[in-house]
């Protein structure tokens, strides 16, 4: 047989599959992957200097993570035209990093009841989460952690074969008087590892197209409303606009804003600063989770859910001082709670180490099959960073950067919201955002540990069941005007060509240090004052930066400039409301002021910064959502006269 018929029979064979019912094909080429080639891009002469492209699409999901993989396999499902756009790679995403589990009143364990999880959360929070948020996530939650089981996620199985479930800071029963409760479903410890491959697979199974390793750059706006998404393809520095009748934002936290956190390298919060840009406001962004156990010198998280399994503090004098803070939940407590313990500690003189500046969590009296078993990535991420052996020695840690509570204001239907010309809520028509870059709030002042798992999932479908009842597919999708995106455009020409005399890491780092020293664990009306005006002067070098690589073909030094313009719009915005923050909630202490004032501060804060040029951040506040819609009223007023009749026995 000759190579020609060879090749015109493997041609023949190769139409007729394409024209099968079921035929299914995944095709990766320039940082895009589809199950058939994305429709032919219509190539505009905007300018010499960039290609630029306009994309169609019912549906636009900025990042990768998994409230956006939720939230765009529901859309494709459901027959939306969606695109899912992410810088990175999505089994990638930062929801890998999460360890502990997700929380949902599912009673493998013992009886449990989604009302008590709503208790603990509403507690959890310090009285600033928003009830019907809350509400909507924790009766959820049983339902969410099953559908993951029926797509596949390999959940820990307790002896009887049903999904383990650990114990979890913050998670009592019977509305606080029961005792801790095991609530929090588990994969060993790589949890978020296996519900992010779970859903890309998932996703992969529906028509739902991936443009990977594209930067969001801004949100193209009209009148108010948002039209979809303009986006740099980093792997030819082609332009990419996206227009959509729905634009969901779903790009993580902003946690590299410090100097020592848990978060990746890329978390950046792009989605919050393309936000800001737009001229909409950020809610409660002064309240940053320090986890309490971070990985001292490192900062890689150890899962909270190492005291789960029986895990303890210890100090100095090997004593187990969380007993001192909280009597109850000891090493359990929130993790607030927990961290500012090991701050006291240090600073009046019992940490460990030559310096005395960590603590040493204990596992190694657990026997080692349970260590390997429940936490085997635990073992081998102390091994590798801090060169001990758990099963033999004490883990060193320290409170770390670990979770943005604030973010882009949303109701819990994932709607952003901005105010009025009345100070009334507003909602923004064509943009939704969910997960760790959003705040319904669900978690107000302090998030419970393995909630936000849950907060990712039930969120994230939340947007897609939102976006099938407010659209159809293929109905209704305007072209985008000629010059949409422009500026954006112009920002990117003028950071390529910058050639100023500071690099991009030297005022990142600037940046950094400057938080960590001024608005960590504990905060203080002059120290705050102090840091406002020193990341001031960090703002001002903005303008000299300089970019050495010229190129447009993967210029990494360009994505992380655009990033750093995101960490310092974010990064102002915090301190400054820190600063006018003038008591003590939740993941915000005071040393100053170290009571809560529910009279005068049990309120959300709203802040606006639109460039990184702007010298103040404006600031109004926000009422809390106590009650859920009227379908839904006497379950959260039982979990609220609860609390009441609890105080009142307090008196």
């Amino acid at each position: 047989v000759s190579t020609q018929s060879t090749w015109d029979f493997c041609a023949m064979i190769a139409s007729l599959a394409r024209q099968g019912k079921h035929f299914r094909v995944l095709q990766r080429g320039m940082s895009i992957i589809s199950k058939e080639a994305p429709p032919a891009a219509k190539e505009t002469d905007i300018s010499s200097k960039y290609t630029i492209y306009d994309h169609t699409y019912d549906a636009v999901v900025v990042g990768a993570g998994g409230a956006g993989l939720r939230t765009a396999f529901g859309l494709a499902e459901a027959g939306f035209k969606t695109a899912c756009i992410s810088k990175l790679f999505p089994t990638r995403s930062h929801t890998v990093a999460a360890q502990g589990g997700i929380n949902a009143a599912l009673g493998n364990m013992h009886q449990d009841d989604w009302r008590w999880h709503f208790y603990d959360t509403v507690k959890g929070s310090d009285w600033l989460g928003d009830q019907d948020a809350i509400h909507y996530m924790c009766k959820e939650a049983p339902a969410a952690v099953l559908e993951l089981e029926s797509y596949g996620m390999p959940f820990s199985r307790s002896k009887d074969g049903k999904i383990y479930q650990r114990a979890f800071g913050g998670g009592s029963k019977n509305f606080g008087k029961g005792g801790q409760a095991y609530r929090c479903a588990a994969v060993a410890d790589r949890t978020g590892h296996s519900m992010l491959h779970t859903l890309f697979g998932r996703a992969l199974a529906y028509d739902c197209v991936f443009f990977i390793e594209y930067f969001a750059l801004d949100l193209i706006m009209e009148n108010g409303v948002c039209r979809g998404v303009i986006c740099l393809n980093m792997a030819d520095g082609s332009i990419h606009r996206f227009a959509a009748n729905q634009t969901m934002i779903a790009t993580g936290g902003y946690g590299r804003t410090f100097f020592s956190c848990t978060s990746a390298h890329t978390c950046t919060g792009d989605g919050n600063a393309m936000v800001s840009r737009a001229g909409l406001p950020m809610e409660d962004p002064e309240f940053v989770q320090f986890h309490p156990t971070g990985i001292y010198g490192a900062g890689c998280l150890m899962t909270e859910g190492c005291r789960g399994e029986g895990g303890v503090l210890r100090n100095s004098n090997g004593e187990r001082f969380m007993e001192r803070y909280a009597p109850t939940a000891k090493d359990l407590a929130s993790r607030d709670v927990v961290s500012r313990a090991i701050t006291i500690e240090i600073m009046q003189g019992r940490g460990c180490g030559p310096r005395k500046d960590y603590m040493n969590l204990h596992i190694n009296h657990l026997p080692a099959a349970t260590i390997h078993e429940k936490l085997p990535g635990i073992a081998e991420t102390a091994m590798i960073f801090a060169g001990v052996d758990p099963t033999k020695d004490p883990i060193p840690v320290l409170p770390t950067v670990h979770y943005n509570m604030g973010g882009i204001p949303t109701n819990w239907k994932t709607e952003v919201l901005t105010q009025d010309e009345n100070g009334k809520d507003k909602i923004v028509p064509g943009l939704l955002s969910a997960g760790e870059s959003a705040c319904a709030s669900a978690h107000g002042a302090n998030r419970l540990g393995a909630n936000s798992l849950l907060d990712i999932v039930t969120f994230g479908r939340k947007a897609a069941l939102l976006t099938q009842e407010q659209y159809k597919p293929g109905v209704g999708i305007k072209p985008l005007a000629k010059d949409a995106g422009f500026e954006s455009i112009k920002k990117v020409e003028r950071l390529r060509t910058s050639n100023g005399p500071l690099s991009t890491a030297h005022i990142r780092l600037n940046m950094q240090k400057t938080m960590q020293s001024y608005a960590a664990v504990f905060r203080k009306e002059d120290i705050l004052a102090k840091g406002c005006v020193e990341l001031d002067k960090v703002m001002k070098t903005w303008k000299d930066i300089g970019i050495t690589d010229r190129g447009k073909v993967w210029n990494t030094d360009l994505i992380e400039a655009l990033e750093l313009e995101n960490l310092l719009l974010n990064a102002k915005q915090t301190i400054n409301c820190a600063l006018l923050r003038r008591e003590s909630r939740g993941a915000h202490a005071r040393d100053d002021y170290p009571d809560r004032d529910d009279k005068n501060w049990r309120k959300h804060t709203l802040s606006w910064l639109p460039t990184v040029e702007t010298e103040k951040v404006k600031v109004l506040y926000l009422s809390l959502i106590h009650i859920s819609e009227p379908t839904r009223p006497e379950r959260i007023s039982y979990a609220v006269f609860c609390l009441k009749k609890k105080k009142k026995k307090k008196k």
